[in-house]
């Protein structure tokens, strides 16, 4: 680990490696086409294709892949040998530039959402030269957009760059009214990873986590996370291993990890990368999510990615950190020293204030899932509430700002914690808020609403092109503007006023904030089908449309996907539930009622009473006979399922989850009741508070 600096991208084709490898004007070409967007002649294709492959052969791969994100949330791949026939019975090791730009797949098998029938198969992939190729498994993956045949969108890619390319346009525009002369404007992202790492051997007994991802069933240890003792604290010599392993296989494909730590929850932790462009960080995300469940497995833990994995204890998020930096190297959401004095950050401010109001419901979509429904609003993540935390300063600003009124501005201040050889801490203008859904966090916004198996690109993609749209706005208004000054001052005073309501630096958790949110007319979507109804709202639409990110069609087979993707969710837990109660718990509060049984038979025998056995008996009886009766009506609730994908996904979310968890109460109940010995498979005990 000595040599960190050539192990870090030693399996990356990055363009280091290509500056090194391909002609001077061949480098030129491509970097126009990843800097600029434009077109890459096949010629160039084929140099770069050829360049590709002998470097990856080199590096011991004998494969290639188009690496896509489809529809269905994670990476899917396609591998073929590297191998043409010489026609003398040997082969040469080969790779064309028409083999480096397009694929085909099979587009039958993902989700379409209605896009196309079954029988149309066809699918294309298409290579995205802006993000790096990569070694994985002795195989060359190229990063590739994927579409049908008929160019409908199939992937989470495609739209990622659409809405990147727009935020750059509109904010290109916005730009040049303050003078400045830039080529690109880049939404970059950090994605803080949350998880959980168990026992392998555990993970094996338990068909719900094999199945689910979480514990159907578990009553709470004796110890939670009450001592606060996990957050920040020592890290196990095992974990520490693991750690130390994703490290190195994450550096060598280039991605910056560069923080570890426990968190909150007994046995869960944190890796934190620093930030790239948004499809950069996007890919490399994904990438991280694999390798840790590999680099686990190795270590003898099952990495767990379900956004709530264990009841009563915090779930995992995935905390997207967003800004949009200039081709100079310009942070437009770095306030500077003096915010207030600072239009251009102020009118950048002004438009995802407004941006991130707008579009409430299409930040709240971004995050939807049956897995981040268990978690959000549950005193350990973000309400379902979307609102903005911009700090205390940056609330006066606005407050000044919108009432005309003076500002005092912030002077550098230190804190003196009272002990002499330390020095002054500096402080930020502002404090954090780890309650807020989208937390201004000096530089960047802080989305803390993801959930940590999904991917990130919905998410970016609806912040992009939200800000696109405001900034398009923007710029329509103040390219006509007469005067300018006085037109970006009454248009940012205007629109801050318009969309104060949004901005929240209280206490998300209070139970007060959902009914001060109702009073500011703010959204509340607890569910996700309750959310989905909104995808395809006429704003929403029109949003899309305007700036070239989804057709009306492909809105809906977004939304589609994502309900049946809720609905499946949810019957595969019922389906697991009903196997778990009738073939493992109740067969478990049976045999132990009837051991016990037996005994107080034994003692009352011979003269002993024996009472409170009798009266554990008694309830054991009951309580496994109101288990029946739950499981019973589990069953019932799946006997009733709608058709369609949208009234099927409110059902689940009405009448199956509540089944089940009422018949997780009763089981719960029981497990504190029964033998440990007797308990069919690891408990909480068990799972989180390994050695």
């Amino acid at each position: 680990m000595s040599k960190v600096p050539e192990l870090f991208g030693s399996m990356v084709f990055n363009d280091s490696v290509m500056r090194e490898r391909l002609p001077k004007d061949i480098y030129r070409a491509l970097r126009r086409t990843i800097n600029e967007g434009t077109a890459l002649d096949p010629a160039v294709a084929d140099v770069v294709a050829a360049a590709m492959k002998d470097w990856a052969v080199g590096k011991g791969a004998t494969h290639f892949t188009h690496w896509f994100q489809p529809m269905t949330g994670i990476t899917a791949e396609k591998h073929d040998a590297f191998l043409s026939p010489c026609g003398d019975g040997s082969v040469i090791m080969d790779f064309s530039g028409k083999e480096l730009i397009k694929g085909e797949s099979d587009a039958s098998s993902f989700p379409s959402g209605g896009l196309r029938a079954t029988f149309e198969a066809r699918g294309y992939t298409a290579w995205d030269p802006t993000s790096y190729a990569f070694i994985k498994d002795d195989t060359l993956c190229i990063p590739t957009a994927f579409c049908s045949y008929h160019g409908e969108i199939l992937d989470k890619k495609t739209p990622l760059l659409r809405s990147m390319d727009a935020v750059s346009r509109e904010a290109i525009r916005v730009l040049r009214l303050f003078g400045k002369d830039v080529r690109r404007v880049t939404s970059t992202v950090g994605a803080e990873q949350e998880y959980f790492l168990i026992n392998k051997e555990d993970y094996g007994k338990r068909a719900d986590l094999i199945l689910t991802g979480r514990t159907l069933f578990g009553a709470p240890a004796p110890k939670g996370q009450e001592m606060e003792d996990h957050y920040y604290g020592s890290i196990r010599p095992r974990v520490k291993a693991f750690m130390a392993e994703l490290d190195e296989e994450l550096w060598k494909l280039g991605i910056c990890s560069k923080t570890e730590h426990n968190e909150v929850a007994p046995c869960q932790h944190e890796m934190a990368p620093l930030f790239t462009t948004a499809n950069l960080a996007t890919d490399q995300n994904q990438l991280s999510m694999e390798i840790m469940k590999k680099v686990a497995n190795k270590h003898g833990f099952v990495c767990l990615l379900h956004e709530k994995p264990f009841e009563g204890v915090n779930g995992s998020g995935k905390h997207n950190n967003w800004s949009l930096s200039t081709d100079t190297g310009e942070n437009l959401l770095d306030p500077g020293k003096t915010p207030m004095d600072n239009a251009q950050f102020l009118l950048f401010l002004t438009a995802v204030i407004k941006a991130v109001d707008d579009y409430q419901d299409l930040l709240r979509i971004s995050v939807a899932s049956a897995g981040n429904d268990h978690r959000l609003g549950a005193n350990e993540a973000p309400p379902a509430i979307v609102s903005v935390y911009v700090g205390d300063e940056l609330e006066q600003v606005v407050d000044a700002l919108v009432s005309g009124g003076a500002h005092d501005k912030a002077v550098d201040a230190a804190m003196d914690i009272g002990v002499t050889a330390l020095p002054p801490i500096p402080l930020d203008n502002s404090d954090r808020n780890r309650t807020s859904p989208f937390a201004f966090t000096g530089n960047k916004f802080e989305f803390r609403m993801p959930g940590s198996s999904f991917n990130i690109a919905c998410t970016n993609v609806m912040l992009n092109t939200a800000v696109a749209m405001v900034l398009r706005e923007f710029a329509d208004e103040l390219e006509d503007a007469p005067v300018f000054d006085t037109a970006l001052s009454a248009l940012i005073r205007r629109e801050l006023a318009a969309h104060r309501r949004i901005l929240f630096n209280g206490n998300g958790y209070g139970t007060d904030w959902p009914i001060e949110a109702q009073r500011r007319g703010l959204l509340n979507l607890r569910t996700t089908p309750e959310a989905l109804e909104r995808y395809d709202d006429p704003k929403n639409v029109a949003l899309f449309a305007a700036m070239g990110i989804y057709t009306l069609e492909e809105i809906r087979s977004r939304q589609e996907i994502i309900q049946e993707d809720y609905s499946k969710t949810i019957l595969i837990e019922a389906r697991t539930a009903l196997d778990l109660l009738r073939q493992q718990i109740l067969p478990a509060c049976m045999a132990y009622s009837k051991q016990v049984a037996e005994g107080v038979a034994v003692k009352q025998s011979i003269g002993i009473p024996a009472p409170e056995e009798s009266a554990l008996v008694r309830s054991l009886t009951e309580e496994t006979g109101l288990l029946f009766q739950r499981a019973a009506e589990l069953e019932s609730s799946l006997t009733a399922l709608p058709s369609g994908a949208a009234p099927r996904a409110e059902y689940c979310a009405q009448a199956v989850l509540p089944a089940m968890e009422a018949a997780r109460a009763v089981a719960d109940r029981l497990e504190g009741m029964v033998s440990h010995d007797f308990w069919p498979f690891p408990t909480y005990r068990d799972l989180l508070f390994y050695i």
